[in-house]
């Protein structure tokens, strides 16, 4: 089931990048920074603003889809080979093998004050 992985996660990546693209290339709904000036029928009258509009929808909520479930899947195939267990079982005295404080270092004496040298 490993050999799987590279795959899906070369796939995942794929679909994380046209779910990128297609979102950025979506108009804004201030209309500021949107692609196109104002109605008109966009790419040359090949489809009209609403039919680009219901195509870039529709795309995005099926990359989306796609990479939920590409999720999902890489996380389930990555956790199948691991055991089930608390973090807590892995360390069991952790504790008890903590290192003992050590006590802070005396100060030393200070060193007694000399007399100013006169120059």
């Amino acid at each position: 089931m490993s050999s799987l992985l590279p795959v899906l996660l070369v796939i995942h990546v794929l679909v994380t990048i046209a779910l990128i693209g297609i979102v950025l290339i979506q108009k804004s709904e201030g209309g500021a920074l949107g692609i196109g000036g104002g109605g008109g029928g966009g790419m040359g009258g090949f489809m009209t603003g609403r039919e680009t509009a219901n195509l870039l929808t529709r795309t995005t909520a099926i990359l989306a889809t796609l990479f939920m479930g590409l999720s999902l899947t890489i996380a389930i195939i990555t956790g199948a080979d691991k055991e089930s267990g608390s973090i807590l079982d892995s360390a069991p005295n952790a504790v008890q093998t903590a290192p003992a404080p050590v006590a802070p270092a005396e100060p030393e004496t200070p060193s007694a004050p000399t007399a100013p040298v006169a120059q």
